[in-house]
């Protein structure tokens, strides 16, 4: 029997209402033939509770887990939680979605909390939780694995490395694998091997009205095609197959600089050589940030860059010597394990960049080279606005450079990601804590530096890496510009969910 957390109060709000969508499962609590309009959490949890599996939970807002599980790293515009559901199994996101379904409830399945877009703040419903679906299974051949719908970068990237094996996962230690997985997914190793999603075999999924199906290129290969790279719009997943490779060096080097705002344009001239090679294959690659160190900058804010690569130092350090003399205020290195270079560049689970609870308004770009005139410009805005806005300090601006050759090297057609051909991605993050007086202004700092970016790249159409907008942007921009993609997708999505339940993630269908 589920472990139920009931609410001391019976009439707490109600959920909104949806109708009925595809051909139902089968009906174990025997409430299929009723569609209510208006049902209490109370109800749910009496009703819900004794079909989901041991180990499962139902929280209300009474509860100390409820809150820790309805923390998020975005606070702009929070979706409206009114009860979780945590599932032990993965068939209970079957039972649960089925029962949503059914009684015309909202539902939304969150793994570690990290999605930004403001389309977010239109939900109001039960949240349902996999971070409890961890397993992973290496294949019995060692090419591939099998990941629940709970498994984040950091856990796979270790799990994997202890028996020898890598695999394409994002960038930031905390982050779930899907999330950024079903959106393409960019990210340490993609030079080598693509994204995250060119790298699924098998996507285990429900529908909108809890059917379970099995999604690949022989099974449902039109939804295989729509979830790399808009599968946030089509089904929840509760596990997938991912190619996994072996791991390669033991260990990795890593230098971070600091330069200060002179040394601008000449970083990004440097940058720029390094960054004209990055659809070839190579082992390393770059990132770096805006962002303000009083510590080594009391005035203005500071340059930081990393370079990672894929070996021993001795097989880059030629190639760093110019980086060295351009006069960096701090420099920082080490050759380290793969799962250890999160955390020493700033992006592990203990980082502030993993910390929940803060507004972010963000804005994001792709580009091929960095028009240099364009940085300065974004560089002196940075400036400006945080003279005029104190309370938005807390900004950083990050810029980064995979490299793109298991990238473009696939076919654009075989998929729904369709930006393979942006070398350099750029955010804009504003970040805040909830200040309702400094919304607007935050909004319009992200704007103007996205447009900033787009400008200084006047033959290229705006491009949006879906996983780092605010949601705002034009679909085009996000899902393509070719006519093609948009009526393919629009068609599947009225195929597998035509009440557009699937819709809190910057979705395909906006006016509802």
């Amino acid at each position: 029997m589920v472990h139920l957390k009931f609410l001391t109060v019976c009439g707490l709000a109600a959920l909104s209402s949806l109708a009925a969508a595809l051909p139902r499962p089968s009906c174990p609590d025997r409430l299929c033939m009723q569609t209510r309009a208006y049902i209490t959490m109370h109800q749910v949890q009496k009703e819900l509770g004794h079909l989901l599996s041991p180990g499962s939970h139902i929280y209300s807002p009474d509860d100390q887990a409820f809150q820790e599980l309805t923390l998020r790293y975005q606070a702009f515009m929070p979706p409206r939680i009114q009860l979780v559901v945590q599932v032990g199994k993965e068939e209970d996101v079957s039972t649960v979605i089925s029962y949503a379904d059914r009684n015309s409830v909202e539902f939304y399945v969150v793994n570690r909390g990290h999605g930004l877009p403001v389309s977010q703040g239109t939900f109001n419903g039960i949240q349902i939780d996999v971070g409890l679906l961890r397993n992973i299974t290496i294949g019995k051949d060692g090419t591939y694995g099998l990941f629940q719908g709970g498994t984040f970068d950091q856990q796979v990237i270790d799990y994997l490395w202890e028996r020898g094996y890598v695999t394409t996962t994002g960038s930031c230690a905390c982050v779930g694998m899907l999330g950024p997985g079903l959106g393409g997914g960019h990210g340490r190793l993609q030079n080598k091997y693509g994204l995250i999603s060119d790298n699924m075999l098998k996507i285990n999924a429900v529908l909108a009205n809890g059917t379970a199906i099995t999604v690949s290129a022989d099974s449902h290969p039109d939804l295989f095609w729509a979830m790399q790279g808009a599968g946030h719009n089509f089904a929840a997943v509760t596990s997938f197959e991912l190619k996994i490779y072996p791991r390669g060096p033991d260990t990795w080097y890593y230098k971070t600089y600091i330069f200060t705002e002179d040394k601008l344009e000449k970083l990004f001239e440097l940058l720029n050589v390094v960054d004209e090679g990055k659809n070839q294959t190579s082992h390393m690659l770059n990132f770096g940030s805006y962002f303000w160190n009083p510590a080594f900058d009391a005035n203005k804010p500071v340059i930081q860059w990393d370079f990672t690569y894929i070996g021993p130092q001795s097989n880059v350090e030629a190639r760093l010597v110019p980086f060295n003399n351009l006069g960096p205020v701090n420099v920082t290195d080490g050759n380290i394990p793969y799962p250890e270079i999160l955390a020493a560049t700033g992006t592990g689970l203990d980082d502030p960049l993993c910390a929940p609870g803060i507004n972010h308004v963000v804005g994001t770009a792709g580009t091929q080279l960095c028009n240099i005139t364009t940085q300065r410009q974004i560089f002196d805005h940075f400036v400006e606005k945080s003279a005029a806005y104190p309370g938005l300090a807390g900004t950083f601006l990050v810029m980064e450079s995979y490299g793109v050759h298991g990238v473009v090297t696939k076919d654009p057609a075989s998929s729904a990601f369709p930006m393979r051909d942006d070398y350099l991605l750029f955010q804009v993050s504003v970040n805040y804590a909830s200040n309702s007086s400094l919304d607007a202004a935050a909004v319009q700092w992200a704007r103007e530096t996205v447009d900033m970016w787009n400008q200084g790249q006047p033959t290229r159409r705006p491009t949006t890496y879906v996983n780092y907008g605010l949601g705002d942007e034009s679909l085009e921009s996000i899902y393509g510009y070719e006519p093609w993609r948009m009526e393919k997708l629009l068609r599947l999505k009225k195929t597998y969910d035509p009440y557009n339940k699937f819709r809190y993630y910057v979705p395909l269908i906006r006016d509802v």
